[in-house]
């Protein structure tokens, strides 16, 4: 009775065995055919082929390390911050001292976490070459930082512009802040510039680069407003319009996952599903400082209006989503049981968060 079950998994390890051995061939051939060119080249030919095959090594190490090695993640990041002492921005603390923007350090500190404490992976030069010409977003390898990373700095992107039309002027009238301008300008640079550019052609800077001005560029905006030189417009509209751009930002990664849910049920072998989903942990990350922040610099709209409730059950919900930290993303079918389907829970949390952030819109707006 039991014949044909032992038979057809018999089978099916066979398959998976065999399709194992292919990938491996395949992947080993040009290592194979480099090593018989080695051994049918003279001195010379030798030494350009060696020092070639160190070349690449070496720098697949460090893509490796790079990809692997996530260097200052922390989901409680934003207890290192005292924002319970923190007073509205702008307004003075001292003897001609005015407190900070909490969402600028906030900000300034996850530019730094990608670019700095960790190497930006999507324009480095193999991470552009893929897997022997396949796009690194098409395999389960390898993608899961760069995809972590361009979520996190959508939330940046986001914040900047908001920062430069609403925050950082009063009643949106008044003259643009240069720092704030300039930050967003290099925020929204191509995330895979590289060294060199064939379009248009020539040397250029690396994202990174771009990305690391704009740290200085937060920064003096924080300088100026500690010696009350500039602004920060923390009204209660503001406020609106800032949860509005990130309940919009965050609605659209819901849309993404839920269509990558309902249109693939690979499970484990779906290998565009890491990508969805560290893209969508990568904003959540940001958001879950970014809103602490602002919770800091709004705390007199936050008082008067009574947000204290919704806005911790919008905290819950952020702090929930980050706990989800699978080794391997499944996208399964919803009804499935072998299977988990991560991209679904993935995108419940976001809603409950988007849920909660218009609440606490609506509340603002009565």
């Amino acid at each position: 009775m039991l014949d044909p079950i032992f038979e057809f998994f018999g089978n099916l390890f066979d398959r998976i065995k065999a399709g194992i051995a292919k990938l491996i061939s395949w992947i080993l051939a040009p290592f194979v055919a480099l090593i018989a060119l080695f051994k049918a080249s003279g001195l010379i030919l030798k030494i350009i082929i060696a020092f070639v095959v160190i070349v690449i090594l070496g720098g697949y190490g460090s893509f490796t390390y790079s990809t692997q090695f996530w260097h200052g993640f922390d989901t409680n990041y934003t207890g290192k911050y005292e924002f319970s002492e923190a007073a509205v921005p702008g307004t003075v603390v001292g003897n001609d001292v005015c407190a900070p923007s909490g969402i600028v350090t906030v900000t300034s500190d996850l530019i730094d976490f990608n670019v700095n404490q960790n190497g930006w992976v999507s324009s480095s030069l193999l991470y552009k070459a893929g897997l022997f010409g396949i796009d690194w977003d098409s395999t389960p390898y390898f993608d899961n930082k760069a995809s972590f990373q361009r979520g996190v700095n959508q939330a940046i992107r986001r914040t900047t512009a908001e920062l430069v039309d609403t925050l950082g002027r009063v009643r949106g009238t008044s003259q643009i802040d240069n720092d704030l301008q300039n930050a967003r300008g290099v925020m929204q640079t191509d995330e895979e510039r590289w060294y060199f550019s064939l379009d248009p052609f020539g040397f250029t800077t690396p994202s990174q680069s771009y990305y690391r001005s704009g740290i200085g560029h937060l920064t003096s905006y924080n300088d100026r407003l500690v010696k009350c030189d500039t602004v920060f417009d923390a009204r209660a509209d503001n406020l609106i319009r800032f949860l509005d751009r990130i309940a919009s930002d965050i609605g659209s990664t819901s849309s993404i996952l839920r269509i990558r849910s309902e249109t693939s049920n690979a499970g484990w072998f779906d290998t565009r599903a890491d990508d969805r989903f560290w893209f969508a942990f990568g904003q959540l990350y940001a958001y879950h400082g970014i809103l602490q922040a602002a919770r800091a610099d709004f705390v007199e709209v936050v008082s008067q209006r009574n947000l204290d409730r919704p806005w911790d059950e919008m905290e819950e919900q952020l702090v929930a989503a980050l706990k989800i930290q699978p080794a391997l993303i499944s996208n399964g079918n919803e009804s499935g049981w072998i299977m988990p389907t991560h991209l679904a829970t993935m995108g419940f949390y976001i809603l409950r968060f988007r849920s909660n952030l218009v609440e606490i819109r609506s509340i603002l707006d009565r």
